[in-house]
């Protein structure tokens, strides 16, 4: 009998990233799939959120990278020709933000979103213990009303 996706790996994500996603997406991978299946719910059938978080990340590294390498802000020159058409100079019009910012700006919201999905965030964590909190206190006083019933107290 086949196992559904869900419930394949006993429900656990696996320990090895998909192969589809690049070197740093795969370290990232496993560095937080152990955090995630210990701190977390998070289950096979997240998989999706974890990738997502993942190649998001390494998205956020090749762009800081690059702002690195060449800069936030790029110099624009506009190329100053004679009426043959030959280069005779440049002339420097000002400056541009380097397109890596953009992608950089949104690499960090979406790993912020996904990491606060996936209970990677102090504050979504909280959130987590306080709902298991309150799971926990009406699963008490449940078990206290229904002893009672049966005349335990």
């Amino acid at each position: 009998m086949k196992k559904n996706f869900k419930n394949s790996n006993n429900g656990k994500l696996s320990k090895r990233p998909p192969v589809q996603l690049g070197g740093i997406a795969q370290a990232m991978w496993r560095k937080i799939v152990p955090v995630l299946e210990n701190e977390s719910a998070v289950e096979k059938i997240d998989a999706n959120l974890v990738e997502l978080y993942c190649s998001q990340y390494e998205i956020y590294r090749d762009a800081y990278k690059h702002i690195r390498e060449n800069g936030s802000v790029q110099a624009i020159y506009h190329t100053l020709q004679d009426n043959l058409g030959e280069k005779i100079g440049t002339d420097f019009a000002g400056y541009k933000r380097n397109p890596s910012t953009q992608i950089y700006s949104d690499a960090v919201a979406k790993l912020t979103k996904l990491g606060s999905e996936l209970g990677l965030s102090p504050k979504s964590r909280a959130e987590l213990m306080n709902i298991q909190l309150d799971d926990d206190q009406e699963d008490d006083e449940a078990f206290e009303e229904a002893f009672k019933k049966l005349g335990g107290g």
